[in-house]
Formats: C-alpha cells, sequence, structure tokens
C-alpha cells in the first residue's frame, strides 16, 4: 500500500499547484480537502463559513481527514487550517507523509494580494491578519511536518524536493 503525499502550509504556500504537479509527474489522483468540502456540501467556503461559521467548516475539514486517510497513493492538499486539529494530523499521518510547503508572510501577502476568495483574509489589514495567523499556525504545521521544504522555490523544484524525500523514505 503506497502512502499519501499530505501537502500542508499556510494559504498560498502553493498546495495546489505544487498537488498539480506531484499528481501529474507521479501519475497519482490529487485531492484537494478544501474541493473535497465544497462539494459534499455542495456550496462554497465563504459560503459555508457565512451560513454555519468557522466550526462547521473545521468539523467538516475532520470528517474530511477521516475518509481521505482510508485511501492509498493519493496527493492531498490540506486547506490552511486542516492540521491545527490534532486529531485531523493523526488521520492524515496514519497512512501518509505529511510535507510543509514553508513560506514567509511576504511570499503569501504577494501571492494573494488580489485573491478574493479566502474568507479569513477579507479585512482591511491583510498584513497583520496573514503575519498574526502565522505566528499562531506555524508551530502547529511544524510539528505536523514529517518533512519541510522551501516552498518559496519554483513550485517544479518544490515538486521534485518532495518526490526525492518521498522516495528515499518510503
Amino acid at each position: 500500500m503506497k502512502k499519501n503525499i499530505v501537502l500542508c502550509g499556510f494559504m498560498g504556500s502553493g498546495k495546489s499547484t505544487v498537488g498539480r504537479l506531484l499528481a501529474e509527474k507521479m501519475g497519482r489522483k490529487l485531492i484537494d480537502i478544501d474541493y473535497y468540502i465544497v462539494k459534499k456540501e455542495k456550496m462554497s467556503i465563504p459560503q459555508i463559513f457565512e451560513k454555519y461559521g468557522e466550526e462547521y467548516f473545521r468539523a467538516c475539514e475532520t470528517q474530511a481527514c477521516k475518509e481521505l486517510s482510508q485511501l492509498s497513493g493519493c496527493i492531498i492538499s490540506t486547506g490552511g487550517g486542516t492540521l491545527l486539529r490534532e486529531e485531523n494530523v493523526i488521520e492524515m499521518k496514519s497512512n501518509g507523509v505529511v510535507f510543509l510547503l514553508d513560506v514567509n508572510a511576504d511570499v503569501v501577502l504577494s501571492r494573494l494580494a488580489n485573491d478574493k476568495t479566502r474568507p479569513l483574509l477579507q479585512r482591511e489589514d491583510k498584513e497583520t491578519a496573514v503575519k498574526t495567523l502565522m505566528q499562531q499556525r506555524s508551530p502547529l504545521y511544524n510539528r505536523a511536518a514529517d518533512h519541510i521544504v522551501n516552498a518559496e522555490l519554483p513550485p517544479w523544484q518544490v515538486c521534485n524536493k518532495i518526490m526525492e524525500i518521498y522516495s528515499s523514505n518510503c
């Protein structure tokens, strides 16, 4: 049974982009947890947040982790907050290798400058929001990660690094 490759990191770290590249290069199925939830709930993430609140969305993430950890040989791209819950980390690690795509706040702000789809960034002072969230989340990402990869590199280099680590460890 092939272990899943689980990508985690802050929003804008490149999880979706790197996930697509990995799936293509490795001939594996890519599952984006956010998209998985959107499909299941039949509404967008901003709509879920607006209608039910963040806690409901986080419960959807936990359910998705339980379901997806049963699969094998997939690339799983987690949402920025997915691995903040210890139970989600345990689920993802039960059949996966967790890679943290590490970036700094300036990279995130530049990548998400025109993004209107992220509920947690719909505010005037994005910079403060990003820096505060990163400060809160970084220790949890680091604890969840089996491997940390510099995601400030071009996506193809990040992809190659993950494949190299994965092939030598799994």
